[in-house]
């Protein structure tokens, strides 16, 4: 398996976990202490993974003209996706607001990684060289465990979830 491979691989295996709590999260009600755990669980994943993804593949991408526009609208996702994660829970987890919000959320989310499984990833291993790709899963490793280390549910408050 080459290291671009290996980066995808490592990035889909993620996702795939964020599907399973995804579900997870669906299955629970109300304000119990399982949603909570599994809502803090993803929001912190999701974040962590984001962010070092930008860091390693993104940033890469990037600096090679034929997949800016990818780039820069996976990017563009990971920002609406971080602002509804902190909307929804600035949101009563016993509201039906919460669970429409929640629904939203993991529309949007498993359509913003099927696009990058079946669309991006593909596209950018063609155009990575063998030094890319081996920056890229170091860089993805180290910066995932520090930005874990540093997510946050949400900075915002309770009064400030959209209506």
């Amino acid at each position: 398996m080459s290291q671009a491979e290996a980066i995808f691989e490592r990035l889909k295996a993620d996702h795939d976990d964020h599907r399973k709590l995804l579900d997870k999260i669906e299955d629970t009600s109300g304000d119990s202490e399982t949603r909570r755990d599994l809502f803090e669980k993803f929001t912190k994943e999701v974040k962590s993974h984001a962010a070092a993804e930008e860091q390693a593949v993104y940033s890469t991408m990037l600096r090679k003209p034929e997949t800016t526009d990818e780039t820069r609208h996976s990017v563009a996702e990971h920002h609406e996706l971080n602002e509804a994660l902190n909307d929804l829970a600035a949101t009563d987890m016993s509201s039906a607001a919460w669970l429409q919000k929640f629904k939203q959320l993991k529309h949007d989310y498993l359509h913003h990684i099927d696009e990058e499984e079946e669309d991006h990833f593909p596209d950018f291993a063609e155009k990575l060289s063998d030094s890319d790709e081996q920056e890229m899963a170091k860089i993805f490793e180290r910066r995932k465990k520090a930005e874990k280390a540093q997510a946050e549910v949400t900075p915002e408050k309770k009064s400030e979830a959209k209506e």
